[in-house]
């Protein structure tokens, strides 16, 4: 898994591309929580993410709920079809904010 950081109209965007599994979700925990950590609107681009199993899933429940204390938001977007699969499976498409796209998730965190 990789993941890319950007800061964009007053949000973080977090790219993260390949699989989010066992051995990658800690990678993205770390990356997820230290941009909720910067108190900015976190916008999560999963367009790039082929596979996410619920070591993955749990990263980005804690980074929602950690960006909800601090009274931030969170939204995923442009959510690949697998990833969308496995969130509905979950139920979690009605506890996440999901966008088409990067750009209307910076339209929402707004």
């Amino acid at each position: 898994m990789i993941h890319n950081i950007k800061e964009q109209g007053g949000a973080v965007i977090v790219a993260l591309e390949g699989d989010v599994d066992l051995q990658s979700s800690p990678d993205a925990r770390k990356a997820l929580l230290e941009c909720v950590g910067r108190k900015m609107p976190v916008v999560v681009d999963l367009s790039g993410v082929g596979y996410i199993d619920s070591s993955g899933v749990a990263s980005l429940v804690e980074s929602l709920q950690s960006a909800r204390k601090i009274g931030s938001k969170l939204v995923l977007a442009a959510v690949s079809e697998g990833a969308l699969r496995v969130l509905q499976l979950a139920r979690l498409d009605k506890v996440f904010t999901i966008c088409n796209s990067v750009e209307a998730g910076l339209e929402k965190v707004k």
